[in-house]
């Protein structure tokens, strides 16, 4: 026996909002569904399961809440995959949006700032916002004002793309302000 390899099957974790199954359905009674959809009406438990395991699938309990709960004939298997599937296009639809970060200083000129504004356009391309932190050192602290007027200006050059979504606002020794992307009709 040495050298092969046991094929491990994948378990799935417990969820505790995953639908009872067959033998974990522990009630009286149960409205059926059959497995091409059609309804069968309140039967005993014990005829469902036998229904079910002479149709060679599985009895699912889709409406634990109904009274009698609402039980359907089908392949367990195969729905959760579905149902994974479902989650998983969900998630890529609600897609998330990073922040990418631009970092000037109060004296950037302005051919570096053309360069930095051409990467920002990219990532606004993407659809990301770009987050603009302005580093001060020693004595540009004193003057937040020369800082507002480079953040407006890099934001005036990608204004045709984006929009101010957070205002400058000085925190430490750093100025932050946020564009976000415009919404294209």
């Amino acid at each position: 026996m040495r050298g092969r390899r046991r094929l491990r099957v994948p378990v799935p974790p417990p969820d505790l909002n995953r639908a009872r199954v067959n033998e974990k359905i522990r009630v009286a009674s149960v409205r059926l569904i059959d497995s091409e959809g059609e309804q069968v009406g309140v039967v005993p438990i014990e005829e469902a399961r036998k229904a079910a395991l002479d149709a060679e699938l599985d009895l699912v309990e889709v409406a634990p809440t109904a009274r009698p709960p609402v039980c359907r004939i089908m392949d367990y298997g195969k729905f959760l995959f579905e149902q994974q599937k479902k989650d998983r296009a969900q998630k890529k639809r609600q897609g998330s949006t990073d922040v990418k970060e631009i970092r000037l200083r109060p004296g950037t000129g302005l051919g570096d700032m053309e360069i930095k504004a051409k990467h920002a356009r990219e990532f606004l391309a993407d659809g990301h916002k770009v987050g603009i932190q302005l580093q001060f050192r020693g004595r540009e602290r004193a003057h937040p004002e020369v800082a507002i007027e480079v953040i407006d200006k890099f934001a005036a050059m990608l204004e045709d793309v984006a929009k101010m979504e957070q205002a400058p606002r000085q925190e430490g020794r750093r100025m932050n302000a946020v564009l976000a992307p415009k919404k294209q009709a």
